[in-house]
């Protein structure tokens, strides 16, 4: 619905107060009678003299206008009311969560315990917490601290690691959750504020900025993500937080940090998962402990690459190599082979690993999709229908397992089949020979 003001009436968007003049002069918090900013979003045609004269309105929409604390009517749009980013803090503050983590790892046969933190917020009244996977991930216990310091051991109900999505539970009644947006419509300028621990030190700090970029294509340790950009100050410890609107709702969970290829730190680009991609996910996994739809083929991939298609005789340098086949997998059961490089998804090209990453997400088990597959010098079509992934997978024969999978020591990648390495073929032509029935 669109609210159109009538006569000499005009509809504003509250801002946050500026806190420095045009000049850079510092106004003190002090002042007691400042009067709001505003962002005029609709004009009314004006209002008429006692000759029926309408008298054209001096403000226009977009303008940027003060207006008394008291004056006008404070109204819902699609019943939702606009705050300033002191209330979005104010009114959601006790539904977030600082985490501190513990974890034991081995090195060379010796025990260490390392230390990790990052931040929650709640999503039911009971106490279960949705958080990111890498903040719990290996966690030997997790701690969870209240804004009002209360402290608290979780549980990890379970988590998710293509989706980067955790939830915890924390034995707790009347908890205040948050009230979920819909990220489908967040805009870029949009004004957004991520609340978190940076640093795990810093609790409860809240950050602003504006939406840079939606649909924001990266890569996060090989698995790809559609993300939301933001420039509000994101650091270690941030990670799980929640992202708000304008109005008070989530519509991300704070996941990343960009870092340049030099491993220097960009200011100002961080980035949030759309809270609408992993709401049947996190439902899923409050449910079972884990997600029981996501889709899965039964296959162990390899980016194809030009290097590879060199020492096999391939006639294509992009794709997916199919380097093992779980036996009575969906792969197994569409045919698919050691050797077959799949290059497309139904209408999607894949090129790379992370590309097939990126189109099994948009699947759920049980559905069927076409492949297209390079397979001994010809392109053919196969039928597979998605399993359910199960809930453990070893990395090293599944398709959730990372791109380098099979690179370095004895990797495909990296001319494994010619150095003989774990178990493969020490001279590539036996792979052939092998498999197409090659004679040299």
């Amino acid at each position: 619905m669109q609210i159109r003001p009538l006569h000499d009436r005009v509809i504003v968007k509250r801002l946050e107060a500026e806190r420095t003049t045009a000049s850079g002069i510092v106004l003190p918090d002090t002042a007691g009678e400042k009067p709001d900013q505003g962002e005029v979003l609709a004009v009314g045609p004006g209002k008429r003299d006692e000759a029926g004269k309408l008298i054209a309105m001096d403000v226009k929409v977009g303008d940027r206008v003060l207006f008394g604390k008291y004056s006008g009517q404070t109204v819902k749009v699609d019943g939702k009311t606009q705050m300033s980013m002191s209330e979005v803090y104010a009114s959601n503050v006790n539904s977030v969560v600082s985490i501190n983590v513990s974890a034991t790892t081995n090195y060379f046969g010796q025990t260490v315990q390392t230390a990790a933190s990052g931040t929650g917020f709640f999503i039911t009244e009971d106490g279960y917490i949705l958080t990111n996977h890498h903040v719990v991930s290996d966690a030997s216990s997790v701690e969870v601290t209240l804004y009002n310091g209360e402290t608290y051991d979780a549980t990890v109900i379970g988590s998710d690691e293509d989706y980067d999505i955790a939830v915890l539970k924390i034995d707790v009644t009347g908890a205040t959750p948050v009230v979920l947006g819909d990220s489908s419509k967040v805009a870029i300028g949009e004004s957004v504020a991520a609340v978190g621990n940076p640093l795990g030190e810093l609790t409860f700090s809240m950050s602003e900025g504006i939406v840079s970029c939606v649909n924001r294509a990266i890569n996060v340790d090989g698995t790809p993500f559609n993300m939301i950009q933001v420039d509000c100050s994101i650091n270690p410890g941030n990670s799980g937080g929640p992202l708000f609107n304008s109005y008070g709702e989530v519509i991300g969970i704070v996941s990343a940090k960009y870092s340049s290829y030099s491993n220097t730190t960009v200011e100002g680009i961080g980035f949030a998962i759309p809270i609408n991609d992993v709401v049947s996910l996190v439902k899923d996994i409050m449910t079972n402990g884990h997600v029981t739809n996501k889709a899965y083929m039964g296959i162990t991939p390899q980016t194809m690459t030009a290097q590879m298609a060199q020492q096999y005789r391939y006639d294509v340098t992009e794709g997916v190599f199919v380097c093992s086949v779980d036996p009575d997998s969906a792969a197994d059961k569409a045919g698919l082979k050691l050797g077959d490089v799949i290059t497309k998804m139904d209408d999607k090209d894949i090129a790379s690993y992370e590309d097939l990453v990126a189109a099994k997400k948009s699947y759920s088990a049980g559905d069927t999709v076409t492949l297209t597959v390079y397979r001994e010098g010809k392109t053919i079509e196969v039928e597979l229908t998605f399993d359910a992934a199960p809930e453990t997978t070893e990395t090293s024969s599944s398709d959730q397992s990372t791109d380098n999978s099979y690179n370095g020591n004895g990797g495909y990648g990296n001319g494994g089949y010619g150095n003989g390495g774990n178990g493969y073929y020490s001279n590539p032509w036996d792979f052939f020979n092998n498999f197409f029935g090659y004679n040299g």
